[in-house]
């Protein structure tokens, strides 16, 4: 190791005495300003993940709407010879009554080919209990808040009554309530989509509503590396001229939460960059305070032969030194509590009561986490950078002392 970067070393952790104040205070800073920007961006960029995972996880990266779509098996078929399509399936969607022992609910009904479904649309994932194979037109699956509001559980025959049956009893027809089983219980992660959605096979949705054999969507799944944008414009070039069907990617479909949610991210990651400006700050004050208090030090290796450049590069490599600790420790540390944000956020929130206003504002039971690779790269880049930066402002100061200057300071 070369004699500079020797010393550098030992002016931060010094032989056979405690670690020295401005190392501790340097590294602390650094850590706390990379801490907070690791937690920051794998919160904000796992709200927008997990939105969007939802979104493709349960209507598919692309959807084709129409108002009825009447030859869905021609469509499909149309669908599935554009370049990047991997899957499609059909559905249809309402809103129906669903009464257990007396107590009533009306949530939101999805209607899906039991053959098809489970190649776009995972739900067999979110299942908590029961299982897609036993999905038949006689079953029903509940989300776990509407499972709860009922009180239903698997097993459980609920009664489901349609828009149709008020509409044939306008023309004096009765229409007797299905009797479906409970066949699956899922959780999705989102309060919205937990408590008010109820899954049957498209058979029995389209004898629910009158559909005939008509549909309301074709879901999309994409094969890996496929670009939605591109594959929706072609699939909106493929549709039949005049047929009022349109494509619209994931994307397009949550277009205004994510785009708040990348707004509230950039805002949020400047404001949390400036501490570790500011911890740049305390590093050059520092550095350039022990220039000052070494002065002589410095001359006397300009005497005995040391180049400016190399009594630079013992405060330069300081500043790395510096940031690349409180770097480690601070994306260590942040990997850790990002793995174990959602209890921390939960035990905030029981302690100040907000935990049902944050839910209510952004929905998700629980707080999600996401960061990927590049975005610690950048942070750790940016805090490297900086520290490095503080060092060279000292390092130029301490390369324009003169050694014969420097040995005359007192």
């Amino acid at each position: 190791m070369p004699w500079y970067l020797y010393l550098a070393f030992k002016q931060l952790f010094p032989s056979g005495r405690r670690v020295t104040f401005f190392t501790c205070a340097s590294t602390i800073g650094v850590f706390l300003g990379v801490w907070m920007l690791i937690i920051i961006i794998g919160v904000m960029s796992g709200f927008g993940y997990k939105y969007s995972r939802m979104i493709i996880d349960t209507q598919g990266e692309i959807q084709v709407r129409g108002t009825f779509i009447d030859n869905q098996e021609q469509l499909r078929g149309i669908i599935a010879k554009v370049s990047g399509v991997a899957a499609t399936t059909p559905s249809a969607e309402g809103i129906v009554m669903i009464e257990y022992q007396k107590r009533p609910n009306y949530p939101g009904i999805i209607g899906v080919d039991p053959e098809s479904v489970e190649k776009v649309i995972p739900i067999s994932k979110y299942l908590l209990q029961g299982s897609m194979d036993d999905l038949d037109d006689d079953a029903v699956i509940l989300s776990a808040g509407l499972a709860y509001a009922l009180g239903a559980r698997i097993g459980s025959k609920v009664t489901v009554v349609s828009p149709l049956t008020l509409e044939r009893l306008n023309q004096d027809t009765y229409m007797m309530p299905t009797e479906l089983t409970v066949a699956g219980i899922y959780e999705f992660g989102h309060q919205q989509l937990d408590k008010s959605i109820a899954i049957v096979t498209l058979r029995r949705m389209q004898e629910l509503y009158g559909l005939g054999d008509s549909v309301h969507g074709i879901n999309v799944r994409l094969a890996p590396g496929a670009d939605a944008d591109q594959v929706a414009r072609a699939i909106n070039e493929t549709l039949p001229a005049g047929s009022r069907m349109f494509a619209r990617t994931w994307m397009q479909s949550g277009e205004a939460f994510l785009f708040a949610l990348k707004i509230e991210r950039f805002m949020v990651i400047i404001i949390v960059a400036f501490v570790i400006v500011v911890v740049a700050f305390l590093v050059t004050s520092m550095l350039l305070v022990a220039v000052a208090r070494k002065t002589r030090e410095i001359g006397l290796y300009g005497a005995l032969g040391a180049t400016p450049w190399q009594s630079a590069m013992c405060f330069c490599f300081q500043g790395v030194l510096v940031g690349t600790l409180g770097t480690f420790l601070g994306v260590t540390i942040g990997l850790l509590t990002l793995s174990n944000i959602d209890p921390i956020a939960r035990l905030i929130a029981r302690v100040t009561g907000n935990w049902d206003l944050l839910v209510e504002i952004y929905q998700f039971t629980k707080v999600p986490a996401h960061i990927t690779a590049p975005d610690i790269a950048i942070i750790c880049v940016f805090a490297v950078g900086m520290s490095t930066l503080a060092g060279l402002i000292a390092a130029f100061r301490a390369a324009k002392l003169k050694p014969v200057e420097a040995m005359r300071s007192e």
